[in-house]
């Protein structure tokens, strides 16, 4: 009876790197290959206005930015973490939430180990205290309200109605302008730089 050669599970990335994914180490991660896959995955499936894509890696800075909004206090290894929140999806891609529950538990193991490793690789616990997680994730529903309005073609009411109403002075400022990817990707790279200091 013939063996079955079992199947490939990395993926060879840029930076020269091959990244396990069914059993990733920190070594293998480097922000560079982080940004550049993200600045190229497409939020809401890339149904949204505009003459470029708007990227996880725009989205995750966005939701950095109104995870300091919100917690001014937090140390910046809290807004790295906000910042890398969807880090996995560099790899794996983005689904939209009602994919990934289709789909089952094998998406959040898969997810998960990858989180791990990111964090480990950037000085953050494996696992985010449940207390931070909770202001990520209030962080990461503010910013899909926005973005639902301002680039995917929800009206105000479904938009309240699906993602609830944000106040608007978390919100002030914060207009969504969809950049190349490379401009993106140095944004991406350049706030992880500057939150690592």
């Amino acid at each position: 009876m013939a063996h079955r050669k079992p199947a490939r599970a990395w993926q060879r990335m840029l930076s020269g790197r091959r990244l396990d994914l069914l059993d990733p180490t920190p070594v293998d991660i480097e922000i560079e290959d982080i940004a550049h896959g993200l600045a190229f995955v497409a939020r809401w499936n890339g149904q949204t206005f505009g003459d470029w894509p708007y990227s996880v890696a725009e989205h995750s800075l966005l939701v950095a930015d109104l995870f300091q909004r919100l917690n001014p206090s937090a140390p910046s290894k809290w807004t790295l973490a906000a910042l890398l929140h969807d880090a996995p999806e560099y790899v794996i891609g983005d689904m939209i939430s009602p994919v990934k529950a289709a789909v089952g538990p094998g998406y959040g193991e898969l997810d998960a180990r990858l989180t791990s490793a990111i964090h480990i690789r950037f000085g953050l616990p494996a696992v985010i205290p449940a207390n931070i997680k909770r202001m990520i994730k209030k962080s990461d529903r503010i910013s899909a309200r926005i973005e639902a309005e301002q680039i995917a073609g929800f009206g105000r009411d479904e938009a309240n109605r699906i993602f609830g109403p944000i106040a608007t002075d978390i919100a002030d400022g914060l207009d969504i302008v969809l950049r190349p990817p490379v401009e993106v990707r140095r944004a991406f790279v350049d706030r992880c730089a500057s939150l690592l200091d």
